[in-house]
């Protein structure tokens, strides 16, 4: 499984079976994360077999069933965390789906629920990603159209003419989840010069990482170049 393959294979799974995750793939995901740490300077944190941390009671939206392994994204406080969280998180999350793992983002309501996560001080625990083996495989979303988050030049146009990889790039980043479903960001093209914006709504940051992790998979990062 590629990683298009990876991201389209990869939906929401909020219910988890009774099955440790093996240790290979403990492994496996945890030198990802060590790789990542090093170069983002988060420090993301893979917590397993925690059965009393995460519960039905612990994340803003929705419920969840069976959660005891999970990512913690924390970071030190700055206004690029959220995004760097998304766009590193995410590689974890594409990682798992990989190995035949289910995954869903959850933003925690209180982040004190998580005493076995580490945060220190001048750092913020942003939020989770719950992995494990789902109980489905999750179902698709309703997802915007690419012309309604495309703009070429500063003006908005529908996705016919413009580039293949951009096109592609737009596609890859709707497939990325985001908080209620919400997709707010625009992509931007100006020659081979991409500019990603998020736009106003919650924890919008955090899923403009996501969705520029995405588009550099549709893409493809010898194709363009973002925008200082």
């Amino acid at each position: 499984m590629d990683l298009m393959e990876a991201i389209r294979a990869r939906h929401s799974v909020r219910t988890y079976r009774d099955r440790p995750i093996e240790q290979d793939k403990r492994d496996d995901l945890q030198r990802l994360v060590n790789e990542l740490n090093a170069e983002s300077g988060l420090s993301m944190q893979l917590v397993f077999d925690d059965t009393d941390t995460f519960d039905e009671r612990s994340a803003c939206y929705g419920l969840f069933s069976g959660v005891s392994n999970y990512l913690a994204l924390v970071g030190c406080k700055s206004f690029s965390l959220e995004e760097a969280c998304g766009y590193f998180g995410e590689q974890v999350v594409l990682r798992a789906q990989q190995l035949g793992l289910n995954s869903c983002w959850a933003l925690l309501a209180d982040s004190r629920e998580c005493p076995n996560v580490r945060v220190l001080p001048g750092e913020e625990l942003v939020c989770v990603v719950v992995l494990g083996y789902g109980t489905t495989q999750g179902v698709p979303r309703q997802s915007k159209s690419p012309e309604d988050v495309i703009r070429i030049a500063g003006d908005h146009v529908v996705d016919i003419g413009v580039p293949q990889w951009f096109h592609d790039g737009v596609v890859a980043a709707l497939l990325a989840p985001t908080a209620k479903n919400q997709q707010k960001f625009i992509f931007a093209l100006d020659g081979k010069e991409v500019d990603a914006a998020s736009l106003p709504g919650q924890h919008v940051r955090l899923d403009l990482g996501i969705a520029k992790l995405h588009f550099e998979i549709g893409a493809g990062t010898d194709s363009f170049d973002w925008a200082p």
